[in-house]
């Protein structure tokens, strides 16, 4: 008896505990009513159990819990916040998990198979796309009996429109996990015989109606070698094929720019080809000085042609650049990449109905990026790290030291270009120059590195999901990255989804 009294002691207090929370000191601060305001929120959810008529896959190449971190603070701290605050289109989306990025023979994933992965459901090898475990990287042969069907192949068959989007080139690995099935990422216009390069790969699946709309750069694989095409950049297609042309003849519209992009017919029927760079498109912070449409730009044109089907359609959206600004070790050009693909995802969220269509948006992978030191609070994400301050919450403006005396920036990397150890001889050894404000905010910064390395690397870390719309609660916790090709193959059907 005394058992049972005291258990209902405990739960009419807890029943109570909202109404006298109201009593505690703190109860007036902001942090304390936006706490009680968030769960309201959680309470008030409710999970959509539709059929997702349209999917979108969003992927920020390279943008891992730590870079995503940097962009929340660097759009911040744009719209005059300290930063920390800021919170990111995607990151108010109500699902959210984490997720591990490892292929099956690589601890550090590469940008093929984890893409692959999330196209096809299942972890692929580093290198591959859209082949089986028993397929090996650069052998042609390996391929026959080992390609995966690819969820475009899956929802056209059911009658829905496929698109894909990047800034990157279009036959990088990330946009060519859409379409591609390969035993090497970089056979984009050239493969061994017996074998389909990725830039052919890409004609036949538009021929064959499992891709109607595709737009990024890459001009360079469609082309003859040495064929000039638009923009005086030359072909290196060795076959001689001109895919361009052959586009052309097929009926496909084809664009090259920012005004034959305006001038396409975003009717839902006659595919899109548009290769708007040689190689891959211009950062966004360079774009002015070129002649080329946003990632917002592209996803706008890409949902309004695709929307016409009535059956629906699957558009994965890369955000190609911001894993080379970090591969560079340059943090400013990582980070107005990222601003820009939350600006696109705020985009396909206002066009789109949460009704019918689940938006996801995650990373690849992560790089190996670090922050440094114990900075204050608004210290510029791209800047010098500052001193907290005892009475004020803004940083004293003073910048911290590290041991040597001098100061170091918020962002750097474990390995990359900006190694502070320097060849000589037989031997690696330097110190960190001095550093200004100024300097480490110049666009063109490189970061200080510890390890040398021409290009700086990936890393094994977790990234994050965020979703919305129908099925988005099967989000949740730790997941593996092929899961997220099970939720969408959900979503779509899931009466019949196996």
């Amino acid at each position: 008896m005394l058992r049972t009294a005291l258990m209902t002691t405990v739960a009419l207090g807890l029943v109570a505990a909202p109404a006298l929370a109201q009593d505690v000191p703190q109860a007036s601060s902001q942090w304390y009513s936006d706490g009680q305001a968030h769960i309201q929120d959680m309470l008030a959810r409710q999970p959509n159990t539709n059929a997702a008529k349209n999917v979108i896959l969003f992927i920020a190449d390279g943008n891992g819990i730590g870079t995503n971190y940097a962009v929340r603070l660097y759009d911040g701290q744009q719209k005059g916040m300290l930063g920390e605050e800021n919170v990111l289109p995607y990151e108010a989306f109500p699902s959210v998990a984490l997720v591990k990025t490892y292929n099956i023979n690589a601890q550090t994933p590469d940008s093929a198979p984890t893409a692959g992965s999330m196209n096809t459901g299942v972890k692929q090898r580093f290198n591959t796309i859209n082949l089986g475990e028993n397929a090996i990287h650069e052998e042609c042969a390996s391929e026959e009996g080992n390609k995966l069907t690819t969820f475009s192949e899956l929802v056209s068959g059911q009658g829905k429109s496929v698109g894909v989007v990047t800034t990157a080139r279009i036959t990088h690995a990330t946009p060519a996990a859409v379409y591609a099935k390969t035993a090497n990422r970089d056979w984009e216009g050239e493969a061994p015989e017996g074998c389909m390069d990725i830039a052919a790969q890409l004609f036949e699946a538009m021929q064959a109606g499992t891709v109607d709309f595709a737009m990024g750069g890459g001009r360079r694989y469609f082309l003859p070698k040495d064929a000039v095409g638009d923009e005086n950049t030359k072909g290196r297609r060795p076959d001689g094929r001109d895919l361009i042309q052959a586009a052309k003849d097929a009926g496909f519209q084809y664009a090259w720019n920012t005004e034959t992009v305006n001038g396409l017919n975003l009717d839902g029927q006659t595919p899109v080809l548009a290769l708007l760079e040689d190689s891959h498109m211009k950062y966004e912070t360079d774009r002015a000085d070129s002649d080329e449409p946003s990632l917002t730009d592209m996803t706008k044109a890409a949902i309004e042609y695709l929307s016409k089907n009535e059956n629906g359609y699957y558009l994965e959206i890369e955000s190609g650049r911001v894993d080379h600004a970090n591969h560079d070790g340059n943090v400013f050009r990582a980070l107005t990449d990222g601003v820009e693909f939350a600006n696109a995802v705020a985009a396909a969220d206002e066009l789109t109905d949460d009704g019918d269509t689940l938006i996801i948006v995650t990373a690849d992978h992560e790089h190996a990026i670090a922050f440094n030191g114990y900075c204050g609070r608004g210290s510029p994400i791209n800047g010098l790290c500052m001193g907290v301050s005892k009475d004020k919450i803004e940083h004293t403006n003073e910048p911290e030291v590290a041991a040597d005396g001098k100061p170091y920036t918020v962002v750097g990397y474990l390995n990359g270009v900006g190694s502070v150890l320097k060849e000589n001889g037989n031997d690696y050894s330097g110190s960190r120059p001095d550093l200004t404000q100024e300097a480490a905010t110049d666009k063109d910064y490189v970061q200080q590195a510890l390890i040398p390395m021409s290009s700086e690397t990936h890393s094994g870390e977790d990234v994050a999901v965020f979703a919305k719309g129908p099925w988005a609660h099967l989000f949740d916790g730790m997941i593996e990255q092929n899961y997220i090709f099970h939720v969408m193959n959900y979503a779509v059907n899931p009466q019949t989804a196996q």
